[in-house]
């Protein structure tokens, strides 16, 4: 997912290290996105999207993971190095220290964690333990979070690709956002599949209004 990341943002921007973007705010913005999906309105009736929640968590983790290249000066080896640290801490580590108070993760609900995150991406803060905590609230494991990564990182390749960057690009699908589009089209294909990307990427051509 590092190395996939990596080539992302070099298409985004050959020059991305040097750039430095602001990869945590995305994440802040990411997240709050999250919490519309997850409904918190508590003066009307609002039903939890949970693809689409699950499909905000990948894009934290797209930001997440190039803030970790980003740390690293953009290299693959070291930033593997550093997550894989992080993640063997992850289960031992329910007690996130932040702000000057601790927070037990186990005993917050997901709406809670969302704002958790997004205080701590504020502050240039990455806790992987808050993240894995959202993630089993959203029913995702790592197996999960790695198939739906894969597909959201074609998505964004066929973004770039099809003009994304110059405002050309379409994200309304008649009348439906190409996530979702996306959402469907992963649940039709096999993630095992060793074409799995290649016929992702046709069937999002495929569904590209003209």
């Amino acid at each position: 997912m590092l190395s996939l990341q990596a080539a992302m943002n070099a298409k985004v921007d050959p020059n991305w290290v040097a750039a430095r973007y602001p990869y945590m705010r995305a994440v802040v913005i990411e997240a709050a996105e999250a919490i519309e999906h997850h409904g918190w309105k508590w003066w009307k009736k609002q039903d939890k999207d949970l693809p689409q929640l699950q499909m905000e968590l990948i894009d934290i983790w797209h930001f997440l993971l190039s803030e970790i290249l980003l740390n690293e000066e953009g290299s693959e080896t070291v930033a593997l190095l550093r997550l894989t640290e992080q993640l063997e801490t992850i289960e031992a580590s329910q007690l996130v220290d932040f702000d000057a108070k601790q927070y037990n993760l186990a005993s917050m609900d997901l709406l809670a964690q969302l704002e958790l995150l997004i205080a701590l991406s504020a502050a240039r803060k990455i806790e992987l333990s808050v993240f894995a905590a959202i993630m089993g609230n959203c029913e995702m494991d790592w197996t999960e979070l790695y198939c739906q990564y894969v597909g959201k990182n074609v998505l964004n390749f066929f973004r770039q690709d099809h003009g994304y960057q110059d405002g050309s690009y379409l994200k309304m699908w008649n009348g439906r956002e190409d996530n979702e589009y996306l959402v469907d089209i992963m649940a039709e294909l096999d993630a095992n599949d060793a074409e799995y990307k290649d016929k992702l990427y046709s069937a999002l051509r495929s569904n590209y209004p003209n």
